[in-house]
């Protein structure tokens, strides 16, 4: 529950990177949160004569950042991480895709239980969750992610995956493991009108998402664009991830992913895909005419030899860019401050070197970048009066940081930084780095013990 709207916290003497329109920054300021909103945001000491402050927070030695959004993942591959860790994306596909078949109400829910817990305890305020894998008779799988999203007290969009396209139909999932596309698209709409909350502090939206080119027929992607755009919700998919892709789509279609999914209706700024790696220039100015929005998740792509996304070239023509975890089937951590590390430290790999990406820039990606992606800039992804109170506190004086000048230099070229407080919608989640909202420890045996049933499964085909 949000705190009441005359109930205020005040976080002073912290150093803030409010990530604005004008990259505005405090080396020590303060912020008031009223209720859910954030009320004021300033240099020095928060205004005197405060009503009603229920709590003071001395951020000596710490940076206050607005809370990460993670703009695509997975999370009930949670329960298969460490598993083919040396296949391609295709490979790694065809080779866990009958364990993920095999995957039901229990495993979904403890799954999503601890990629939310590991997200939150790093300084995630806003997850999103790609699922796709719907097998007969598994149980009520969306619910089941909802529930361990509001458990865990984090915002969240649940992009509702879909697949129709199997093995006999040349697609990658085994036959049992896809829906048909009436049963999808029924399912789909059923889930937006259940469970999507189109309100300002939203804590809960749905997303339609089909899965891939190269597992949904292209039936279901046009309908499924004309379906989220009747009950006004935002797209996902993946898009351009690895050059197979690519090459599946030109001897299937007999054109690239982009202009295939453009002919789809899939491109507008409504829509948001993960990876975009291998990028054409014609296809980034399509985008960015479009203002289709990107989910550059650079583990996951280093992870899967997918290649380098071209983030700098997507930046300047325009194109929104947030930073996503991606399945820990392919990104073992789950967490996301390594992305902010690995979007900059990888995209300097590439053809604009040491230019390609700054530390500013990486906070942006993970913070309003990622706003814009899932479409909730006016109320998230940076610290501006008004906005919802996801602030994360960062403790910059430790050891591993504290010989770094700048904090934000610190935060994303240095080591994980302890989290001390995070909170969402203006509730505390996080205090010293352990959750408040759900018991870590239980998680992850939790989590345990789902992963060793559905190897069990498995194994028994």
């Amino acid at each position: 529950m949000a705190p009441s709207a005359d109930q205020r916290i005040v976080i002073e003497n912290c150093a803030i990177a409010t990530v604005d329109a004008g990259e505005t920054e405090y080396a020590s300021g303060h912020l008031v949160l009223a209720g859910n909103r954030i009320e004021s945001v300033g240099a020095g000491d928060a205004p005197e004569g405060l009503e009603n402050v229920v709590r003071r927070i001395d951020g000596r030695g710490h940076l206050a950042t607005p809370g990460l959004v993670n703009t695509h993942h997975h999370f009930y591959q949670w329960i298969t991480r460490g598993l083919a860790t040396d296949h391609n994306l295709f490979n790694w596909l065809v080779a866990l895709y009958p364990t993920w078949a095999r995957i039901d109400e229990g495993m979904t829910y403890a799954a999503a239980q601890g990629s939310l817990a590991m997200m939150a305890r790093g300084g995630v305020t806003t997850a999103m969750d790609h699922h796709y894998v719907f097998p007969q008779g598994s149980g009520d799988l969306s619910g089941s992610i909802i529930r361990a999203a509001a458990e865990t007290g984090v915002r969240f969009t649940l992009a509702r995956g879909s697949m129709d396209r199997s093995e006999k139909d040349g697609g990658l999932p085994p036959d049992f493991a896809v829906e048909t596309l009436e049963g999808a698209l029924a399912a789909t709409e059923e889930t937006v009108k259940k469970h999507h909350d189109a309100s300002f502090d939203a804590m809960t939206q749905v997303a339609v998402a089909p899965c891939s080119p190269f597992s949904v027929s292209t039936e279901l992607l046009r309908q499924g664009a004309e379906l989220a755009r009747r009950l006004g919700v935002r797209l996902h998919t993946h898009g351009s991830e690895t050059v197979e892709e690519e090459k599946f789509c030109h001897e299937l279609f007999g054109m690239g992913p982009t202009d295939y999914f453009e002919s789809t209706g899939w491109l507008g700024e409504d829509v948001w895909m993960a990876h975009c790696v291998h990028m054409k220039d014609s296809d980034i100015a399509a985008f960015a005419r479009t203002k289709t929005g990107v989910a550059h998740c650079p583990s996951s792509n280093a992870r899967l030899a997918a290649g380098i996304a071209r983030v700098p070239d997507m930046l300047r023509a325009g194109v929104p860019v947030g930073l996503g975890v991606d399945g820990t089937a392919s990104n073992e951590s789950g967490e996301l401050h390594t992305e902010l590390r690995n979007a900059l430290l990888i995209n300097r790999l590439g053809a604009h070197r040491e230019a390609a990406l700054s530390a500013r820039q990486a906070l942006r990606l993970g913070t309003y970048g990622g706003a814009q992606v899932l479409g909730r800039a006016e109320q998230i992804g940076s610290l501006e009066p008004g906005k919802l109170a996801d602030v994360v506190l960062w403790k910059m004086d430790t050891l591993a940081h504290a010989s770094i000048a700048d904090p934000v230099t610190a935060l994303v070229f240095g080591a994980a930084a302890p989290v001390t407080a995070s909170f969402v919608n203006g509730r505390q989640i996080v205090e010293n780095g352990r959750l408040l909202t759900v018991d870590e420890d239980a998680v992850a045996a939790t989590t345990r013990e789902e992963a060793q049933r559905l190897a069990r499964i498995a194994a028994q085909g």
